[in-house]
């Protein structure tokens, strides 16, 4: 009989080492190796499936996609046009960013004849159960466990034969054969491979949610991510309403759509004109304050972007950013400071965008530096004004994709002005319906900042 060994595996990657490491020679984390014992077994080598023959490309028949909606177009936008029958979800988030009450909205919304199982390991089915009544969960087909050993939540499966199963959360679910601790590696690998064959293999659907850790990556190992087909992020900030539902890696849709919803006391509440929504409140003729028109997937939003330039009292000047990259806020200023000539190394400056959301497209630089621009000279925007392009470090600004939803997504709201890169004035002209709105070219910063300020 073999001898138990121990091993020290990294919790962020799965790297193994038969002595600790400070750091992960594979992830380049720091105190991330867990000593486990590996129990010594001599294994019979597997036997080869008589069934598995290669079969050419093009003899391969394709079905059609099985899916079924939500009932929550939000979520059916993100997930590409609803749940693919016999796929693994993956949604992960912030504590108490709202991820079990969507998961509990979803249950009672889906109107198909199947069962849904809820497996909860973190809460008891009375808890789940005041929950529900606060969100008017009333869905017959629902069936509560709390259970969080891997072999009862399978022999429930194969006795409710359920067609969707939630796993709340999946770092807290065990499999008894092994010994490490739940949310281990080994545990969580183990866990959803199983569950991956038994979603294939029976036509189930399965939602897992994922706890983060303070870097607001999906916690455990990265392997996790790579087995499951999908990947939802639930985004925001708790003392905010607002929630942003991304989508990081889909294999039967986009990765660029985004739903948004907003929490109530009676759960979470689709948001089906977000321009609107966020542009709510905005104090018009404010120097700082402007309006970009930014693209999510097929989604344009107007957002409101402010920025606050002062005077610093420290020698060293303080940047901040909350919504935007902190680095793009530093090589803008730089534009500024080069191109135009503005003063604001002995200034401090804070940029936000307005609703918690957070914008990754260069096509809000123009915004972001106009913003900056103006409240450093302490000039608002000419009102109604949307601000299109892309900054580049010559201080030339760019074309951007899509630039017809934007335009559009600016006149139907009612906005009169609308500044945009001069190498997108070619595909402009071919756009009708545009009388509401007028539209300015501008070739780089300094004529944008003549024209605005």
């Amino acid at each position: 009989m073999a001898k138990n060994k121990s091993v020290f595996i990294c919790q962020e990657c799965g790297y193994e080492s038969t002595g600790w490491l400070g750091k992960c020679p594979a992830c380049s984390q720091w105190s991330t190796f867990v000593e486990q014992v590996q129990q010594g077994r001599h294994s019979p080598s597997p036997t080869p499936s008589a069934t598995a023959k290669p079969v050419s490309i093009n003899d391969i028949k394709l079905d059609n996609e099985e899916r079924y909606s939500t009932g929550i177009n939000e979520m059916d936008r993100v997930l590409g046009g609803g749940i693919i029958k016999g796929s693994l979800i993956l949604v992960g988030g912030d504590p108490g960013i709202g991820k079990s009450t969507l998961i509990l909205q979803i249950c009672n919304s889906i109107r198909m004849s199947f069962k849904i199982l809820y497996v909860s390991g973190e809460e008891s089915i009375k808890q789940i159960k005041l929950r529900a009544d606060r969100l008017g969960v009333r869905n017959s087909n629902l069936l509560m466990v709390s259970e969080t050993n891997f072999k009862a939540i399978e022999r429930i499966i194969d006795e409710e034969k359920p067609g969707v199963v939630i796993i709340d959360s999946i770092q807290t679910v065990f499999n008894d054969e092994l010994t490490s601790a739940p949310g281990s590696v080994s545990q969580v690998r183990e866990v959803t491979g199983a569950l991956v064959r038994i979603g294939k293999s029976c036509g189930i659907s399965i939602i897992i949610v994922g706890h983060v850790t303070k870097e607001g990556a999906i916690a455990g190992p990265r392997v996790l991510e790579h087995m499951v087909d999908t990947v939802l992020y639930f985004e925001g900030e708790r003392h905010l309403s607002y929630r942003v539902l991304r989508a990081v890696k889909n294999r039967f849709g986009s990765t660029n759509e985004i739903g948004i919803f907003e929490m109530h006391d009676t759960g979470l509440v689709e948001v089906e004109n977000p321009s609107r929504v966020m542009l709510t409140g905005r104090t018009e003729n404010v120097p700082g304050s402007v309006v970009v028109s930014s693209v999510e997937g097929t989604r344009p939003m107007l957002i409101e972007i402010q920025a606050l330039v002062c005077a610093t009292g420290f020698g060293m000047p303080r940047r901040m950013a909350t919504g935007v990259d902190y680095n793009r806020i530093t090589l803008l200023m730089a534009v500024l400071e080069k191109r135009v000539g503005m003063q604001l190394s002995n200034c401090d400056a804070y940029v936000n965008v307005v609703g918690g959301l957070k914008l990754d497209e260069p096509a809000c630089d123009l915004g972001i530096i106009t913003a900056i621009a103006s409240s450093f000279k302490n000039l608002p925007v000419t009102e109604g004004t949307v601000l299109i392009g892309e900054v580049g470090l010559t201080g030339e600004v760019r074309p951007v994709g899509q630039i017809d939803k934007r335009i559009m997504e600016a006149a139907r709201i009612g906005f009169q002005n609308c500044i945009i890169p001069e190498g997108n004035l070619k595909m402009v002209k071919q756009m009708k319906g545009l009388d509401s709105i007028n539209i300015k070219t501008v070739e780089n910063v300094q004529q944008a900042l003549d024209v605005l300020l």
